[in-house]
């Protein structure tokens, strides 16, 4: 396996990435929009998720279809970004449409950066603007690191950020990754300069440096993110919970039924695992949406699933880390940047 020309999910034909942020707010929104429809599904497994339109992803719900996803900032306020989405869906016409009724299926998660040091004190939720923005600036190539949903991202000891990622099966079937990197745990090991993902790393994509050689990595869970947040909010008391997200998309021209995407979706989070230390922790929110474009042809799709989920899982990792490494510093910012240690 190789990683497409761009090494972005946008190497699968028919997908769009847009990124819309204010960096006065520092957070923003990230849109993935397809030329026509996809097959869809999600999961979850961090125990404070953030989501809008999920149930219907499940296999046994009606909806065949999906027009666009939705990864953002701004908490439960971001979830608002896919109502700007779903309205410039419909101003295109697109959508489920039933009689003259059209009605676009968006689904979105949301990560937490109400505390990163951006200014919040807005009086109409900004997301829906954000939204539309991004919606409308979809394209095959777009920007990774401190950019849309990724604007205000942390990790427990340097900036977080948006990621992706492909990789080319030998039969020719792609397989990318779209994440926004908000975890509790590190994305680097406690020197951290070395990436968690290194042994996955391809051509150099998040520094070259390799595995750490120490031993005994992991035991500190010391996060620099919940001291600055504390600092910030002037509260030694103030919690973990719902304060952490991983919000990735995997997707695949391979023709994959709703089922095939949920387990593409549930392997693929064995990417976060190896990626983040520690992980699906009680009090992230990591989800994982998977979409098949059905672009390609392949004469049995469950003979290959397995690759494809080990695909998914090392694009994800590989996302994860390039999430971190292009993160680039701003004004106010409360944790520095990997470029910058």
């Amino acid at each position: 396996m190789q990683p497409g020309p761009k090494n972005l999910i946008t190497d699968i034909a028919g997908l769009r990435v847009g990124n819309a942020q204010d960096d006065a707010l520092k957070s923003g929104t990230t849109v993935l929009v397809g030329d026509a429809p996809f097959v869809a599904s999600a999961h979850v497994m961090g125990g404070a998720p953030g989501t809008r339109e999920t149930d219907l992803l499940a296999p046994d719900k009606s909806v065949a279809a999906v027009d666009a996803f939705v990864l953002s900032g701004g908490s439960a306020f971001g979830l608002d970004a896919c109502s700007g989405v779903v309205e410039g869906l419909r101003a295109k016409g697109r959508g489920f449409q039933l009689g003259p009724a059209i009605v676009p299926i968006v689904p979105g998660a949301i990560l937490f950066d109400l505390l990163n040091g951006g200014n919040k004190a807005w009086d109409t939720n900004p997301y829906a603007a954000l939204g539309r923005q991004a919606f409308e600036a979809a394209r095959i190539d777009f920007s990774l690191g401190s950019c849309g949903a990724g604007t205000g991202a942390m990790t427990a000891s340097l900036k977080g950020g948006l990621g992706s990622a492909s990789l080319v099966l030998p039969g020719g079937i792609t397989v990318g990754a779209l994440v926004a990197t908000n975890p509790m745990g590190s994305v680097t090991t406690p020197t951290t300069r070395h990436f968690w993902a290194a042994p996955f790393e391809i051509d150099g994509e998040f520094g070259g440096l390799g595995p750490d050689p120490a031993t005994g990595l992991g035991r500190d869970l010391t996060s620099q993110k919940l001291l600055a947040m504390r600092k910030l909010a002037e509260s030694e008391d103030l919690p973990q919970e719902r304060a952490n997200t991983t919000i990735a998309i995997i997707a695949t021209d391979a023709p994959l039924s709703k089922a095939q995407c949920q387990r593409l979706a549930t392997a693929a989070h064995d990417g976060i695992g190896r990626a983040i230390v520690p992980a699906h922790a009680p009090v992230d929110g990591d989800l994982v949406f998977a979409l098949s474009t059905k672009a390609a042809e392949v004469a049995d799709s469950d003979a290959i699933l397995a690759d494809l989920c080990h695909a998914g899982a090392l694009s994800l990792s590989r996302a994860i880390a390039r999430a971190v490494y292009e993160a680039t510093p701003a004004k106010g910012d409360l944790l520095p940047c990997w470029r910058d240690l």
